[in-house]
């Protein structure tokens, strides 16, 4: 054994000879920087930092030029002698503004983000590891820029520019998220991604239906995970890290633990985390009727209205959740580049808040009415081979089977009967993208892609009293199928004189079967079969003018292809309106248009405003409907008033999105950004009304320092109100969510927090974390949402790096 050892030290020593090692850190709080990018002409030779911030630049030795670059610092010229006086450290400095950013949300292929003509954002690992958000949900609505809703704790539903839910798309490492299930009603999908695991989250504003297909109406949210890094030397990549956190508003502990294991040809990922929610504590400062003074609880077999005894506390809205994440990484030599990727994630069973606060006199309408676990599991396989081909220089392949499973469960106050209702839905992928550049101006990206989802959907009646089940009604057909085939172009010209043009085209074809069981409900049909097409497009164009100035214009159109939700739900939306299958449906149309002006000021200054407008034609809409000659029939006990999805209205969106920054010395900094959207939707008899999901005014203001080990974020969260005239009319039925104005009527308050975040770094191995969210303790509750937002919350937190 003690030979082995000896051994094994020997060829270590020899390998970190062999290796000459540079660690490059961040010129201010000397923290190690990942994924920093070296490369040279002549020889051509690349490298990347790992997860320690090293790199071994033997490979450059006969390299005259040197760039090193990552985004959000300036970029580095050196030769290799340079370089090697350098070691065994180099020290980047942070740039005002990552004008160049490269991003992949705008056509699926790495560009700078100074050459997309629609507006969109990123947001960074360094930022969420900041500002410390509980779930993927909070990493949006942090970014100041999209609205996000909640029913309940476990839930986050974004809006962007009056669109939501089925209207938007998420996707994860490029793979869609979006189902065939995904409703118009308040979503919660996106809690599945790890927050630790996102290493960049890229918005992208306007429709996306050219690259990403259905659903991309108000945008695209794209979330980047974790990928593994190869060592670069001689020496393997092992490294770790562990992060525990406490937040006082819900009682949050939260675990999360990560690996990562490089060798030269293969690499390795691993992390798991696992979080605790208690019930959510909401402000002290506030309207009255958010507080929760009884709640519904079973007791010596019978139903019973407790006394909360503290009525902010929200009873119940805990949950846990957990997620694990594998990535393995192969890369057999330059040209061939293959990632396989592992996501799970599963929640307990929480009760959907807001079902729970409406009342029938002094008593809940629902005794209980719980999602059960939410489950999403993917497996995604990446190949990306770079190579001169007549047909391409690049390819990207993608293929990607995902499984989703969720459920409700509910039953009346008194009653003995629990309706159990389960859906899952096997969802697979398969994209090819090309890319070929003909000349240094002229670049053509171009695809394929299949996407395929099967419904499962079964029903149970189950007696408390009896312990019996019985068969019930599925929410949707069981065994129906959605399928898409489509193809997509994007096309980039640099036309000189700072003139970049982009057009883009995707032509889709969307078939929906399944079959309705007649055995509880009487369907006038028996077959569900939709045969649908879109063509859609997109020209944009970017104008940097000089002085720092730039302005982009931008046309796009979108659609939303009718899904199983849409066309073959049995549901109840409201209190005695339930929604009925309709199969005769056709896609829903976006127009969209935007132009964007920015400008920067000395490098010291950076100012943005864009101003948009969108129509959309044929919306698919909850209308009054007949279902088999009558207008109303039971459901769940209860006569109801029958509805159904129809191509039924338009509806028209325009605001602007504005934001500022100011770099001043010393570290400091100040960044505003504000929201302010417009939306109507046609009735029946053909007036207007305000758009559901078009929130008010919003924004953020944050002040921040950086300097040394310590970063500090001192920032103002606020929301404007929205008056009872303009709330949607199904959101006046709703008076339980709202606060009442002087009149009684329900209206959503304006609300402003201040927020203190700050991160200190100790040494390469520890940071700690310390932050107090909604200082003035103000009770709020976000438009739309059945959950009041939490008070002051402490949160502390540990971050330990190996």
């Amino acid at each position: 054994m003690k030979t082995i050892l000896l051994l094994c030290l020997v060829l270590f020593n020899a390998a970190l000879v062999n290796a000459q090692l540079l660690t490059i850190r961040d010129g201010v709080t000397r923290e190690p920087l990942e994924q920093v990018a070296l490369f040279s002409f002549s020889p051509r030779v690349s490298a990347v930092t790992d997860a320690k911030g090293r790199v071994d630049i033997a490979p450059f030795s006969a390299s005259d030029s040197i760039r090193i670059e990552m985004i959000g610092y300036e970029r580095i010229i050196l030769s290799y002698t340079q370089l090697a006086e350098r070691t065994p450290t180099l020290l980047l400095r942070q740039t005002a503004f990552a004008l160049d950013e490269v991003v992949v949300s705008a056509t699926r292929w790495k560009q700078a983000r100074s050459e997309v003509p629609a507006r969109m954002i990123t947001l960074s690992r360094a930022d969420a590891a900041l500002q410390n958000p509980q779930t993927a949900a909070d990493v949006l609505a942090n970014s100041g820029e999209i609205f996000v809703q909640k029913s309940q704790l476990g839930g986050g539903s974004p809006m962007i520019r009056g669109f939501a839910t089925n209207r938007v798309l998420l996707a994860v490492d490029g793979v869609r998220m979006n189902t065939a299930i995904f409703r118009s009603g308040n979503v919660q999908n996106v809690i599945s991604v790890d927050p630790f695991t996102i290493e960049r989250t890229e918005v992208l504003f306007g429709p996306g239906s050219v690259m990403y297909g259905s659903d991309a109406l108000g945008g695209v949210m794209t979330f980047n995970t974790i990928t593994p890094g190869f060592s670069y030397g001689s020496q393997p990549l092992l490294a770790a890290n562990a992060i525990t956190r406490y937040s006082s508003a819900n009682r949050e502990k939260t675990g999360h633990l990560g690996l990562r294991l490089g060798l030269r040809k293969w690499a390795f990922a691993t992390t798991f985390t696992w979080s605790e929610f208690g019930d959510l504590r909401m402000g002290s400062d506030g309207p009255e009727a958010y507080l929760r003074g009884t709640y519904a609880a079973r007791v010596d077999g019978r139903d019973t209205m407790l006394s909360n005894p503290d009525p902010e506390v929200q009873v119940p809205s805990g949950y846990t959740q957990w997620s694990v994440m594998q990535k393995i990484r192969f890369k057999p030599n330059d040209a061939w580049d293959v990632r396989y990727g592992a996501h799970y994630s599963e929640t307990s069973d929480y009760a959907r808040y807001d079902r729970l606060l409406r009342y029938r006199g002094t008593k809940q309408r629902s005794a209980e009415w719980n999602y059960g676990p939410q489950v999403w599991m993917m497996h995604a396989l990446n190949a990306t081979l770079n190579a001169q081909h007549a047909m391409f220089d690049d390819l990207h392949l993608t293929a990607a089977w995902q499984c989703f499973k969720e459920s409700r469960h509910d039953r009346d106050f008194n009653a003995a009967t629990r309706y159990n209702r389960t859906e899952e839905v096997d969802a697979l992928s398969l994209n090819a993208d090309f890319e070929r550049n003909f000349s240094p101006a002229d670049r053509l990206h171009y695809g394929i892609e299949l996407l395929s989802n099967s419904i499962g959907s079964s029903g149970t009646d189950e007696n408390i009293l009896q312990g019996s089940i019985a068969p019930g009604p599925s929410r949707y057909p069981d065994g129906a199928d959605w399928m898409s085939w489509a193809v997509y172009t994007d096309y980039r010209r640099i036309l000189g004189a700072g003139v970049i043009l982009h057009a883009g085209l995707r032509y889709n074809y969307i078939t929906l079967d399944g079959s309705f069981d007649t055995t509880f409900y009487p369907f006038p049909f028996t077959e569900l079969r939709l045969r649908n097409s879109a063509l859609n497009g997109s020209l944009g164009t970017v104008y940097n003018a000089g002085g720092g100035w730039q302005f982009n214009a931008n046309l796009s159109t979108g659609f939303r292809a009718p899904n199983v939700d849409d066309a073959g739900k049995v549901f109840d939306s409201t209190p005695g309106y339930v929604i009925v299958p309709n199969p005769k449906l056709t896609p829903e149309y976006a127009y969209n248009a935007e132009i964007t002006a920015s400008s920067v000021v000395s490098r010291a200054v950076k100012l943005s405003v864009t101003g948009y407008f969108t129509w959309l034609d044929d919306a698919l809409v909850r209308r009054d409907f007949s279902f088999g000659g009558l207008d109303s029939l039971v459901y769940d006990g209860e006569m109801s008033r029958v509805q159904a999805i129809q191509n039924a209205a338009f509806a028209e969106v325009y605001g602007i999105q504005a934001d500022m920054e100011i770099r001043f010395p010393w570290g400091l900094s100040l960044v505003s950004r504000i929201n302010a959207q417009k939306g109507i939707e046609e009735l029946d008899d053909g007036s207007t009304a305000p758009l559901r999901h078009a929130p008010p005014w919003f924004g953020s203001t944050h002040l921040g320092w950086k300097g040394g080990n310590l970063e500090i974020d001192l920032y103002a969260l606020y929301n404007g109100e929205v008056a009872y005239d303009d709330l949607a009319p199904e959101e006046r039925g709703k008076d339980y969510l709202y606060a009442p104005d002087e009149l009684g009527r329900p209206y959503s308050p304006s609300w402003m927090t201040v927020n203190l975040k700050s991160r200190y770094r100790l040494n390469d191995t520890f940071s700690l974390s310390f932050g107090i969210e909604n200082i003035t303790d103000k009770r709020y509750r976000p438009y739309s949402s059945g959950i009041t937002a939490p008070g002051r919350n402490v949160i502390t937190s540990l971050s330990v790096r190996v």
